[in-house]
């Protein structure tokens, strides 16, 4: 489930057949098997405004999060450059000889974690992870010697920067893990489904009750093309963009 929820236009198209092909059962075979009395009918409309509302309730939370983790992979780009504009900027505390290697180091690993954002090929992502990997080795030893052969205060502060740059590639690779849970997808897919079996069922009949069977089925597919797309860290449309590590590139590259 969580690779099929990767695929925003996926969802789409899966959800709407799924959805419609639950409308259309409901209206051309359980109204069939079994027809709605009209004393029946406003005992059946409480029951579907229940469960459309308790549909929408789901459908909202489950929005809100993907927004809170969209919202928290964006939080953590931002610290991630911070630390590692201000670990450069601590290279200066140490020897000249480390300094200038932390420096050259933050450069090489600046470049992998841009292309961990920006990248969509696995094999590449793969590569650029393995490389942040031995870079972030070499990052910490190169502060450590300095800060062994000479433990004063103001060297670790380098090392506490350095600490700060290993710190929050973690956070940044705890979020994109971090995605919405199948279950919840599950949830949504069940109630949705009751629900367009409910409306079909309910619909009268005539040329007028036939083209409403396409409204909710297009409502519902969008709104969890919507909640695909937001919590999707790599396909989709709204992605999350490593401004803050472009512009830290740009301001590195200036003399």
């Amino acid at each position: 489930m969580q690779d099929f929820t990767r695929y925003p236009l996926v969802v789409f198209v899966f959800s709407f057949a799924l959805m419609w092909l639950s409308t259309w059962f409901g209206a051309s075979v359980l109204r069939k098997w079994r027809g709605m009395d009209e004393g029946m009918r406003d005992d059946f409309n409480t029951i579907l405004a229940a469960t459309l509302t308790l549909l929408g309730l789901i459908i909202g939370f489950t929005f809100s999060m993907a927004i809170t983790r969209y919202d928290q992979r964006k939080n953590y780009e931002e610290e991630e450059a911070n630390a590692i504009g201000t670990s450069y900027a601590r290279a200066d505390l140490l020897p000249a000889a480390d300094g200038a290697k932390v420096r050259a180091l933050l450069k090489s690993y600046l470049d992998q974690r841009v292309l961990f954002y920006t990248s969509q090929d696995a094999a590449e992502l793969q590569q650029a992870n393995a490389d942040a990997a031995r870079l972030q080795n070499q990052l910490w030893s190169a502060v450590v010697a300095p800060a062994t052969a000479q433990p004063t205060p103001v060297i670790a502060l380098a090392v506490a920067g350095m600490n700060d740059v290993l710190n929050t590639q973690g956070y940044t690779q705890a979020a994109w893990w971090n995605r919405i849970p199948v279950a919840a997808w599950g949830l949504m897919l069940a109630i949705a489904v009751v629900s367009n079996l409910l409306i079909g069922y309910g619909l009268r009949g005539g040329t007028a009750g036939t083209k409403l069977l396409l409204v909710v089925p297009v409502v519902v597919a969008i709104a969890f093309m919507l909640i695909a797309d937001i919590d999707a860290p790599r396909r989709g449309v709204i992605r999350v963009s490593p401004q803050n590590l472009l512009t830290l590139v740009e301001s590195l590259r200036t003399p």
